[in-house]
Order: C-alpha cells, then sequence, then structure tokens
C-alpha cells in the first residue's frame, strides 16, 4: 500500500473506532446503572440499549447512497454530530425514557457504510481487500477494548461520564475526518464496497447469503441479550461489581482471542470453514446453557464465558468472510450491507427481547431466549453448502463498448479459474469470482486487451 493509503485507511479506521468505542463501552455496564434510572423496567431497559440499532439498522444504506450524492465528509460529519447529540442527551437524561431517546439518536450515525465507501475512493482495487481487512481489525478489537474499559472508566467517571466521553469521541472523529482523511480526485460507485439498490432482489434471494444474514442476525440478539444478565450473574457467583467486572472479562477476552486465532486458521487454511462454523455455534450454545444452570458457581461462570466470547470472536471473524466468498461477482457491498442492517436489526431485537424475557423470567428468561436463537441458528447453519475456496478479483478495463458487455461476460467466465464474472462499464472494472488455484491471470489480461 502506497503511504497515502494507509494514511486514508488508518484514519477512516479510527474514525469508525471513535464511534464503536463509545457504542460498546456502556454494555457491561448498562443494565446496573439503568435500574437506577427514573422510570426504568426490565423491558425499558432493555430496550434502551439495544434501541440504537434500530436507527442503524435501517440508515445503514441509506446514509452510504446519500454520500454518493454529496460527498463521503459531510455525510460523516452530520452521522457524527447525531451521534454526539444522542450522546450528551443519554449523559443528561435522569430518566429511562430520556436515555432511551439518546440512544435512538446515538443510531441515527449511520456511517459506517459511508467509511467503508471512503475507503474505495482512496485506494486501488488491488489493496482494497487488505485496507479493508484494517477496518475490519479496527471494528474487533474496538470491542475487546470497550468491554474491558467500560467497566473499569465506569467506576471513575461513571455510565453518564461515558456518555460525555461518547460525545467527545465523536468530535474527534469529526476532527480526524477533516484534518487527516484525504479528500478523493473523485466519489465513485463501488459494487465491491457499497450497496446497489438494483442488485437487492438478487442478493435477498440467494439462501446461503440469507443463512449469513440470519447468523450476525442471532448473534446480535444472543449478545446484546446476553449483557442485561451477565453483570448480575457475575454478582451474584463471584461478588462482582459494576467496577470490578473488569477482572473477569480482560483475562478472558484475551484468552478468547488467543484461542480464536487457531480456529480461523484451520477455517481458512485447512479448508474446514463449515466444522469450524458449526462448532463454534455448538460452543456459543453450550455455554449459554451453562450459563442458565451457573446458578452461584463462579467457576461455571468464568468457563462458561470464556467459551461464549471465544465463539463469538470466532463468528465475527469469519463471517464477514463468508460473506465475501459467497457473494455474487459485483454485489459483494449489497450482500454486505444487507448483512450489516442484519447485525443492527439484531441489535435491537436482543434488547427488547432480552428485556421481555427477563420481565416473564429474570435471568433465566433471557438466557433462555438466547439459547432458544442460538439451537435456530444451529439447524439453520447445518445445511449451508459447504464455502468454495474463492476471492474477489478486479481487472480494469480500457475499451468498453456497452453493446459487448454481455459477450466480454460470457469470454471472461470461460477464463481458467473464473467463476463468476461481471462487467460494470460505469466504473470501467470487471469484477471477477475466482478460484486461485486454477486463475490464469495472462489469459484474463488477454481477453480485457483484446
Amino acid at each position: 500500500m502506497k503511504q497515502s493509503e494507509l494514511l486514508a485507511t488508518g484514519s477512516l479506521a479510527a474514525v469508525f473506532a471513535m464511534r464503536l468505542l463509545g457504542l460498546f463501552m456502556i454494555y457491561p455496564v448498562f443494565a446496573g446503572y439503568a435500574r437506577h434510572l427514573h422510570g426504568a423496567t426490565p423491558m425499558l431497559i432493555g430496550l434502551a440499549l439495544g434501541a440504537y440499532g434500530l436507527t442503524q439498522g435501517l440508515l445503514q444504506i441509506p446514509f452510504g447512497l446519500l454520500s454518493d450524492r454529496i460527498g463521503r465528509k459531510p455525510m460523516i460529519a452530520i452521522g457524527l454530530v447525531f451521534f454526539g447529540i444522542g450522546s450528551v442527551v443519554a449523559a443528561l437524561s435522569t430518566s429511562i425514557g430520556g436515555v432511551l431517546l439518546g440512544r435512538v439518536l446515538q443510531g441515527t450515525g449511520a456511517i459506517g457504510s459511508v467509511i467503508l465507501a471512503f475507503v474505495a475512493d482512496l485506494t486501488r482495487e488491488e489493496v482494497r481487500t487488505r485496507a479493508m481487512a484494517i477496518v475490519g481489525m479496527t471494528i474487533g478489537f474496538s470491542f475487546v477494548a470497550a468491554i474491558v474499559i467500560g467497566p473499569l472508566l465506569a467506576s471513575i467517571i461513571g455510565v453518564s461520564g461515558i456518555f460525555w466521553l461518547t460525545a467527545v469521541l465523536a468530535l474527534v472523529g469529526i476532527a480526524i475526518t477533516f484534518g487527516l482523511v484525504p479528500t478523493p480526485a473523485r466519489i465513485a460507485r463501488h459494487r465491491d464496497a457499497e450497496a446497489v439498490p438494483a442488485l437487492f432482489r438478487r442478493v435477498l434471494s440467494d439462501g446461503e447469503l440469507l443463512r449469513l444474514d440470519f447468523a450476525i442476525f442471532a448473534l446480535h440478539v444472543i449478545l446484546t441479550a446476553s449483557f442485561l444478565a451477565v453483570p448480575g450473574l457475575l454478582a451474584t457467583s463471584l461478588h462482582l461489581t459494576q467496577r470490578t467486572d473488569w477482572f473477569v472479562y480482560l483475562p478472558v477476552l484475551l484468552v478468547s482471542v488467543a484461542l480464536m486465532v487457531p480456529a480461523i486458521i484451520v477455517a481458512e487454511k485447512g479448508g474446514r470453514m463449515k466444522e469450524v462454523f458449526i462448532a463454534a455455534i455448538a460452543l456459543l450454545t453450550v455455554s449459554l446453557l451453562a450459563l442458565t444452570l451457573a446458578g452461584g458457581t463462579g467457576a461455571v461462570v468464568v468457563a462458561a464465558l470464556l467459551g461464549f466470547f471465544t465463539a463469538f470472536n470466532i463468528m465475527e471473524a469469519m463471517l464477514p468472510s463468508l460473506v465475501t466468498k459467497i457473494a455474487p461477482a459485483g454485489a459483494k457491498g449489497t450482500a454486505t450491507g444487507i448483512y450489516s442492517s442484519a447485525q443492527f436489526m439484531g441489535i435491537f431485537v436482543g434488547g427488547a427481547g432480552g428485556g421481555l424475557a427477563f420481565v416473564m423470567a429474570g435471568t433465566r428468561g433471557v438466557f433462555g431466549l438466547a439459547v432458544l436463537f442460538a439451537l435456530i441458528w444451529l439447524a439453520i447453519a447445518s445445511t449451508m453448502r459447504r464455502p468454495g475456496r474463492y476471492s474477489s478479483h478486479l481487472v480494469h478495463l480500457t475499451k468498453i463498448d456497452r453493446q459487448e458487455v454481455s459477450g466480454l461476460e460470457a469470454r471472461l467466465r470461460a477464463a481458467p479459474g473464473v467463476i463468476e464474472a461481471v462487467v460494470a462499464p460505469d466504473e470501467a472494472v470487471a469484477y471477477l469470482k475466482i478460484d486461485k488455484a486454477r486463475f490464469d491471470a495472462d489469459a484474463v489480461a488477454g481477453i480485457v486487451g483484446g
């Protein structure tokens, strides 16, 4: 990668991190904090925790499409302003209704799709996958850091202080956007990085992609609902408080990340994606059952949390890779956009459903709901096809005759190792899905050059 591409990717990843840290830091401390707010009920606490997912899920794709028209930086700034306003509203509120409103406003800052499109604007096609991987790693690191830092910060500045800090992080994100992120020579539509409305029907009719959409939906239903019950379980089993929960989260998350690495290597390098995928769901299910039945046994709770976060981290690493492998050529951005919307809707359903389950059956009801989603997910995943070991490849086109697009696509599909080919005349590129073991780059170059 060129220095300018590294700067662009790193600074945009930092903007992503500013927002994600603010969102995730409250996860492990919110349930205990919200109980003391005026008008709080378990149902409203769950709704407030997951509320930002609703507006995120609804606005993620529209924000990306709007950024094609009015610019990436203005849309990022608008999103972060709304995110910051929501954070201030939540920080100032003494009632659960006020915090709920703040969380809804936080969710209107749906800039994830804009950032990914911006990365595509500022990187060459041949290094874009690496740039997206850097952003993906930033997301994973932000989650792990936030879960550990949240309880520690709450013990110093309180949860309202975390909301104030989140507002400050939004301002930092705006400063990075205008101070460090380069301005692209032009804004273009990138099918590999953003949603294309014309492709929605094709993507939504793909059964394998729908399985993955349900997977990320169920994973975040389970995560959000579980954080309504885990802090109370830590208090009863290990006598921890909101100030000391990080004593458990820190080692558990570090070990879970270490355990994730060999699992991903086996999945990617060993060609065992389906086996590792199903094993992770099974581990998640067993961990949730253990949390349901743990009672006051601290060792069981810690072991179950280790299994839970190991499975979660494996899934967070595997699912984007699977979407990329399975998405039709030229539709990766659309598939990823729908997948991201499903993730945020899972956060909303997890919060609202977890709150309702707590009202009906307490902590066991919350974990029971999570187990139910895990079992449904396991049944759906068991019927998935074994994913091919495919990757995306972009080819620049110098001569584009719109009358010959279908013919060029047919010739490209006939090249060795090419599984699918879609020519995008407006972008002057051809999107290929390839089998690297058989791919003949020279043959493709000859077709395009001819």
